[in-house]
């Protein structure tokens, strides 16, 4: 089969298209067929080098697939060959065909595309543990997620309001914001132009909000404790800027807040399987009834992984980057 694999730490010059063995599944795995593959910003941070896959996952990146079952683990029961599945991986999913746990794949909701169904495992899982799990965000209350154009931003906002949920947002420019306004944010925030903790404290009336979403860490982690009202919960999930931050905790204590940080890819494929039986339940029928989509930026071939590298890192794409093997 064909894949990319990373030559070495670097930029999107060391995605290198090569041959690769197609790999077999285990008792418990099914081998599929990859029609498309969403790429995340941990591909990114993989082929720089510093967020290398867990012990025993693929060296490849990619961490989202959808395609067709190929072959089946003795043990796996249900999934029959040949059906289309969408699936969370710790890695692999650059490539022609890849190995996915038969717990992380789901059968893909009806009325998606392969193309769409690839944006889901890995961006909706993250979404749906951290802000729905962990920051227990309730109907009624006020979210606020930056780089609301992201995939991850992008399935916040529609997730977050089908909940029931008042949506805030950041975002690099006007035009992003009134797309993100146009998917369901009551308050999209320029963040270049505007401060976004001034814009959030007059939105909320001084009161603040309930649950924030952040990947980009640095000066951010201070400003969203600033921007979080009393019993707020703080969910960090990566450090575009800075992991290391100086911060007065005062305000932790005088106002209950809650502070918590998680990853997804190096957790156990049981607890991985449980996010997404809670998407399953919760996620999919809202899919299917065509309340949320995945937002599909560009398509980019297997062999153009590089490019699509480079489209990620100028921060321009709204919503999901999808390989096509």
């Amino acid at each position: 089969m064909k894949a990319i694999e990373i030559t070495g730490p670097g930029g999107p010059e060391k995605l290198e298209l090569v041959t690769r063995t197609v790999p077999n599944p285990g008792p418990s795995e099914i081998l599929v067929k990859i029609a498309a593959c969403g790429i995340n910003r941990p591909d990114i941070m993989q082929r720089e080098g510093t967020y290398p896959p867990p012990k025993g996952a693929s060296d490849l990146p990619g961490l989202e697939i959808a395609g067709q079952v190929v072959s089946i683990g003795s043990n796996v029961t249900t999934f029959e060959i040949g059906q289309e599945v969408a699936a969370l991986l710790a890695g692999g999913g650059y490539a022609e065909y890849c190995v996915a746990s038969a717990p992380l794949a789901l059968p893909i909701p009806n009325g998606l595309s392969m193309i769409e169904a690839a944006g889901i495992p890995e961006t909706f899982a993250t979404v749906w543990t951290n802000v729905f799990e962990r920051a227990h965000l309730k109907k009624g209350e006020t979210f606020l997620v930056h780089g609301g154009t992201s995939g991850i931003g992008t399935a916040a906002i529609q997730l977050a309001k089908q909940f029931g949920a008042t949506v805030l947002t950041t975002a690099g420019s006007s035009k992003k914001c009134v797309f993100c306004e146009e998917l369901g944010a009551d308050l999209a925030v320029p963040y270049k132009d505007e401060d976004f903790v001034t814009a959030v404290k007059t939105f909320t009336d001084g009161r603040g909000v309930d649950v924030i979403l952040d990947m980009v860490g640095g000066d951010y982690v201070r400003r969203n404790l600033e921007c979080l009202g009393t019993k707020g919960r703080l969910v960090q999930i990566a450090f575009l800027k800075s992991a290391k931050v100086e911060l007065d905790l005062t305000r932790l204590l005088l106002k209950r807040l809650t502070l918590a940080g998680s990853v997804l890819r190096s957790r156990t494929v049981e607890d991985k399987a449980r996010v997404m039986a809670g998407l399953s339940e919760h996620v999919w029928p809202i899919i299917e009834a065509n309340r949320v989509r995945p937002i599909i930026d560009s398509t980019f071939p297997l062999k153009d992984a590089a490019k699509a590298h480079l489209r990620m890192e100028t921060s321009e794409h709204i919503g999901k980057i999808v390989l096509i093997p």
